[in-house]
Formats: structure tokens, C-alpha cells, sequence
């Protein structure tokens, strides 16, 4: 009888279990399944999760209030000088930015950029790829994105293109053939017939335009031998990086890598992001939350559409790999002014650059031997810095409460069937006073 009632019991339990699996996944977005995937693809474990859960723990009684900003992270007389001073460091040493996720490809394989742990005993990473989506790899250059193939899948693309041309010559003729039978009483379905034919002209002009763009970078022999190294370069480090392989013909394989390798710094930024983590975590037995690292302009460019915190110049700190943020959204007031008093420390030693951003950062720049570039290399630095733009990137703030809540943004682009996309190249700067 006991058996049987135990039977019952479990019968129960996996019934309404399988009610509650129903409705939560007949409820759950697009997102939530793709963020699944991703937890699953990426390095974030449960230990992660517990970290972000400390992050943004309720300081209670006494977190907020106002804060003093110490002079070293307020904005400079010169209202360039903050962005030169980085532009400098990256000219006196000729240091390589990356264009895009081919580049920092290379980069993690020579070695001059390393993998960042998603979670630390000290910090973690927080928020970093949001603007990561799943499209194919693509090769930045000169505003062009290039979509990369092998010899296969470029005789496969041009294939595509030749069949989906083929077609619609094809319903072109049928709805000029259509439009020859009518009479001239039939003016409203003429008209209609040549809204159809012109739709379709315009998709011709279309495809020929995406094989002109096509050949424009694969029809010469040593553009396509490289773009074709740069995909095998891409295969190869993609079979195993951070411990796993990934599978670029999958989406969502594309969309893990791509923010697994925006998990990367130059060792030099590391250092000091690994100097400030241990201090903190020392005085609050927290996690510091990480927000940002590498960012390729590629990537750049698509985040400063919900961030006008991304500087848009010829040299991007961040695409350096010497940059990263600190998010101070969730800290108290008196962990706020600790973190501060470190950077502000760390800038007196001429070992960064840093500055207190308006919304929820903390941007840190490493110099690659400890050393503050000079007055005179800033002061040569500022044109670049200041190319004309209406960006409020860096703007102060006199007096500002702590625990202050920001949303964030993710937003996934489509694939879609043009293979190379023009987009047009625009020089941006930041606004800073002090």
C-alpha cells in the first residue's frame, strides 16, 4: 500500500512538473532561450552567477549619497586632453588596434592579447559583448563589411547569386508577358503589373551590385588568398579556444565565440585590472564587475548606436586592448570612493589614464611600460582627438548618488543574403570639460 502511495506521490511531482515546463517555456521569449544557449557556450558558470548576485546585493542602510570625485578622475581644462593622453600612449608605442574580430584573432594567437576569466575570487566580468550578435564573421575595412568564405563557399555564393538572378529575369519576363495581354481599359492592373516589374528590377540591380561588391574584394588573387588565410586563421582558433571548440557555421557557436574573445586584454591592462580587483575585494569581500575590455571598431561602431560612451576615432582605446571598465552602478557610496582613491593612486604612479564616466564607468587605461606619455606627445596627439563630432562622450558630473540603476541594451542583427555591405565611415569625438 505504501509502495503504491509513493508511486502516486511521484506521479504527482513529475506531473506537475511537466505543467510547469509547459507554461514556462510557452512563456519564454526568443531571448531567454538564446541566453541559455549562450551560459552553456560561454565560460559563464554557476560560480559566475553567484558573483553577479554579490555584485548587485542590496547594500542597505548608508549606500548611497553623495560623492566626492577625486580631482584625478574629473575631466581635464583641455577638453581633449583625456583622449589624447591615450591616443599618445597608442602612437609612441605604434600599438595595434583591432579593426575586428579577425584581428583580435590574431592577436590572442601571437599571444599579445590574453583571455580574461569570466569570474575571479576578485572580479568578474559584467555586461561584456551585449552588442555581440550571431552573423557570420566579416572582414573590416575602409567602412566594408566583408563576409569571409572558403573556395566552396565562394563558388556557393556566386552560385546563389547567378540562380536567385536567373529567377527573377524570370518573373520579370512572365509580368511583362502579363502586362502585353491587357487592353488599354485594364489600367488599373497595368499599373499594378508595373509596380511588380519595377519592384523586381530594383531587386536585379540588387544582386548585381552584391556581385560587383563580391569580386570587388574576391575576383583579385592575392585579396582572395587573404581573405581566404583569414578564414582558415579564424577555423583554426576557433577549434579550440578558451578550452572548447565552436562550430562557425552555427549561430549560435558565432555569437559565444565572439563574446568569449571580447573576454581578452593586452597583459599590461590585466595587470592593473588584477591590482584594483585584489584591493577591492580585500576591503568589501566582493567581486569587482567588469564591464568591458577589448572592443574591435568593428564591434565599436555597432555599440556606439546604444552607447555614446564608444569613442568613434581613427584609435579607439579600447580597441587596444590597454582599456577596460569598471561598473559602479551597484556600489555604495563608500565603495565607490575606495575604488576612486585606488585609480586616482595608480594615475599619481603615471601607470594610467582614467576618468569617472556620467552613466556607470569607470574607464581605465593602461600605459604599456608604466609610464605617462609626455606633455608635449599629448599636446601632438590632440587634432586626432578631436576630430568634429557632436558625441557628450565623458561629460562630468558635480554631484552624483551611488546604487544609480542604468538599462542595458541587446540587440541581435539578421543575416542576411548581401554578402559584402557598404556602410559609410564617419569620425566622431567626445565633449569634456571639467
Amino acid at each position: 500500500m505504501s509502495k503504491r502511495i509513493s508511486f502516486l506521490f511521484l506521479i504527482c511531482i513529475a506531473a506537475a512538473a511537466g505543467v510547469w515546463g509547459v507554461r514556462y517555456f510557452r512563456n519564454a521569449t526568443p531571448n531567454q532561450f538564446g541566453q541559455q544557449v549562450l551560459l552553456s557556450l560561454t565560460k559563464r558558470t554557476p560560480s559566475w552567477a553567484e558573483a553577479v548576485e554579490k555584485v548587485k546585493a542590496d547594500r542597505g542602510e548608508g549606500a548611497g549619497g553623495a560623492l566626492e570625485i577625486p580631482p584625478e578622475l574629473k575631466h581635464y581644462s583641455e577638453r581633449y586632453w583625456f583622449l589624447a593622453t591615450q591616443v599618445a600612449e597608442i602612437d609612441r608605442y605604434n600599438v595595434y588596434t583591432c579593426q575586428d574580430f579577425l584581428d583580435l584573432a590574431a592577436l590572442l594567437q601571437r599571444g599579445e592579447m590574453v583571455p580574461v576569466p569570466w569570474v575571479t575570487e576578485t572580479y568578474v566580468l559584467f555586461g561584456i559583448g551585449e552588442r555581440a550578435d550571431d552573423s557570420v564573421f566579416t572582414r573590416y575595412a575602409d567602412g566594408n563589411n566583408i563576409e569571409l568564405y572558403n573556395e566552396a563557399q565562394l563558388r556557393d555564393a556566386y552560385k546563389q547569386l547567378a540562380e536567385k538572378r536567373s529567377s527573377v529575369e524570370s518573373e520579370i519576363k512572365a509580368l511583362n508577358t502579363q502586362a502585353g495581354k491587357l487592353t488599354k481599359r485594364d489600367r488599373t492592373k497595368r499599373s499594378e503589373l508595373q509596380k511588380q516589374i519595377s519592384a523586381r528590377e530594383q531587386e536585379l540591380n540588387s544582386i548585381d551590385e552584391d556581385k560587383a561588391l563580391l569580386e570587388e574584394f574576391y575576383k583579385q588573387p592575392a585579396s582572395r588568398e587573404k581573405l581566404f588565410r583569414d578564414y582558415e586563421s579564424l577555423q583554426t582558433l576557433a577549434k579550440n579556444f578558451g578550452g572548447r571548440s565552436y562550430n562557425l557555421d552555427n549561430p549560435a557557436d558565432r555569437e559565444a565565440l565572439k563574446i568569449n574573445m571580447l573576454g581578452s586584454l593586452r597583459p599590461q591592462a590585466l595587470k592593473i585590472l588584477e591590482t584594483v580587483a585584489a584591493a577591492y575585494h580585500r576591503q568589501f569581500a566582493r567581486p569587482l564587475p567588469v564591464s568591458s575590455l577589448v572592443r574591435p571598431e568593428q564591434y565599436q561602431r555597432a555599440l556606439r548606436r546604444v552607447n555614446r560612451n564608444a569613442v568613434l576615432i581613427e584609435t579607439p582605446p579600447h580597441s587596444t586592448g590597454l582599456a577596460f571598465d569598471i561598473d559602479y552602478r551597484y556600489m555604495s557610496a563608500p565603495e565607490q570612493t575606495f575604488v576612486m582613491a585606488e585609480l586616482a593612486r595608480l594615475k599619481n604612479e603615471q601607470r594610467i589614464e582614467v576618468i569617472r564616466e556620467r552613466n556607470a564607468n569607470y574607464h581605465v587605461f593602461a600605459f604599456l611600460n608604466g609610464t605617462r606619455p609626455s606633455d608635449d606627445l599629448i599636446t601632438a596627439s590632440l587634432e586626432k582627438a578631436s576630430t568634429p563630432a557632436q558625441v557628450g562622450h565623458h561629460a562630468p558630473a558635480k554631484s552624483v548618488k551611488a546604487n544609480t540603476p542604468r538599462k542595458s541594451v541587446k540587440a541581435r542583427t539578421s543575416r542576411k543574403s548581401v554578402k559584402v555591405t557598404a556602410t559609410k565611415r564617419k569620425k566622431v569625438s567626445n565633449r569634456r570639460r571639467r
